[in-house]
């Protein structure tokens, strides 16, 4: 998909920073850290393919996102920019690192080890794929249960922005349902093995203590950090504590 159709908003000066969001999401989940970071960064929040103001154009899967990313960096002369993804973000930034040479990787809560969310995902397949009241009603509670303590007003904001698509969400996670188990391994494998610059792994919502020991094997230049009790979305939980952390970990 041609970068034109890929929708971005970019402000500030500096460095050049990449905003991904996570998904049914878009580019203005970033909005209350956007200031902040545009007093420092060349900062370009990005709307996902099928998401935000982008063009809904299929296939949806992580590698075609990543490749318009890419693309789309490329046509904006970004050179070795900072990369942070939230979410589904986070694997997309992920799966670009080995194509743009970023300059370092911030990946916001979104483990790599996928057959843990293959077993969460895969028997609710019927569901995920049924009627749109059906579909509806699951991403409604899956996102409620992620917001955890964030402030209520927070939340209605996460909320209005969002705009669950079946088909973008069903694109997207068709791999993480269907596996098998062995391709989604070999997948975050092969995604990783193309890291080679400073990568932060930062989870409100900690992924279990064998998670450290399975990245930095597969990443060795990764630094796994938990935020206990900060929720899917620490960087809105505590935007003050996330924005000093960009800042050290991007000098």
């Amino acid at each position: 998909m041609p970068a034109a159709d890929i929708a971005y908003a970019r402000t500030g000066s500096g460095q050049p920073l990449v905003l991904v969001h996570g998904i049914t999401e878009s580019r203005h989940t970033w909005d209350p850290l956007v200031p902040a970071l545009a007093e420092r960064f060349d900062v370009v929040a990005v709307d996902l393919r099928g998401h935000g103001e982008s063009a809904k154009v299929p296939p949806f899967d992580v590698g075609t996102l990543a490749e318009d990313l890419a693309e789309l960096t490329a046509a904006l002369g970004l050179e070795r920019p900072h990369l942070i993804g939230h979410s589904l973000g986070g694997v997309v930034v992920t799966a670009m690192a080995a194509a743009v040479e970023p300059a370092d990787v911030i990946n916001v809560d979104q483990p790599l080890e996928l057959h843990g969310f293959h077993d969460g995902l895969a028997p609710a397949a019927p569901i995920i794929r049924g009627t749109p009241e059906e579909f509806d009603g699951f991403i409604g509670n899956l996102l409620t249960t992620l917001q955890g303590p964030l402030p209520a007003a927070e939340q209605a904001r996460l909320r209005a922005l969002g705009r669950p698509d079946q088909e973008v969400v069903n694109g997207i996670w068709q791999l993480v349902i269907d596996g098998p188990v062995a391709e989604l391994d070999a997948f975050a494998d092969a995604m990783l093995a193309g890291v080679s610059v400073p990568y932060l792994s930062l989870h409100g919502m900690d992924p279990g203590p064998e998670y450290v020991e399975w990245l930095t094997a597969r990443c060795p230049t990764a630094t796994v950090e938990v935020w206990p009790d900060h929720s899917h979305y620490p960087h809105l939980a505590d935007p003050e504590r996330f924005l000093a952390r960009v800042v050290e970990f991007t000098r």
